[in-house]
């Protein structure tokens, strides 16, 4: 049985797929880690006829700062963070209506709107959006937009940003507390 030593470009023709077939794993596998935010749990839709029908009481716009990733050391190190947008609704018997969720970036540019339709938080139910650590698309100088409104008086819900990081054994968090920056008036006020 005699064997043929490879010539070159054989040899050639298969770094070339192996190559090949690198940088397409690469790719795919890059594709795959894109981070998607991700809703802490789903919420009921408020249903489109009866958004028509909503006797708005009170609502507010609330500005949550948000940080995707910190400085540390020096201007050009940054330590990622997972954020979470946690959403309390504080009144013990009456429901909020979430209408919008924002996240903008360090440039005020929107990067992604949490909700499609308005969603119900029930008295005392907690909501979330995890922004996670490898989505630096906010960058430092991120923040949250959270619209919400009720149907009579509540107490306001509490709107908070938690950010976390751990590197090896050490851990960063802090808590960023949402600020109101505007109040809706009753439907029949306007």
């Amino acid at each position: 049985m005699m064997h043929h030593a490879p010539t070159k470009k054989s040899e050639r023709r298969r770094r070339l797929l192996a190559v090949t077939c690198t940088i397409l794993v690469a790719v795919l596998l890059a594709a795959c880690d894109t981070p998607a935010p991700q809703a802490v749990q789903p919420l009921p839709t408020v249903p489109p006829d009866r958004l028509g029908n909503l006797h708005i009481a009170m609502g507010q716009l609330v500005f949550v700062p948000a940080y995707s990733e910190i400085f540390y050391g020096y201007a050009d190190q940054t330590l990622k963070l997972t954020t979470t947008l946690a959403i309390h609704n504080t009144d013990l018997a009456i429901p909020i209506i979430v209408n919008s969720v924002q996240y903008f970036d360090t440039d005020g540019n929107l990067v992604r709107e949490f909700i499609d339709q308005p969603v119900q938080l029930n008295p005392m139910a907690t909501t979330g959006f995890v922004i996670e650590s490898r989505d630096t698309s906010g960058g430092w100088g991120a923040n949250f937009l959270v619209e919400w409104v009720a149907e009579e008086p509540v107490h306001e819900p509490v709107i908070e940003a938690v950010m976390v990081s751990r590197e090896g054994v050490e851990g960063v968090s802090f808590i960023s507390t949402g600020r109101v920056v505007s109040e809706q008036q009753p439907a029949d006020q306007n």
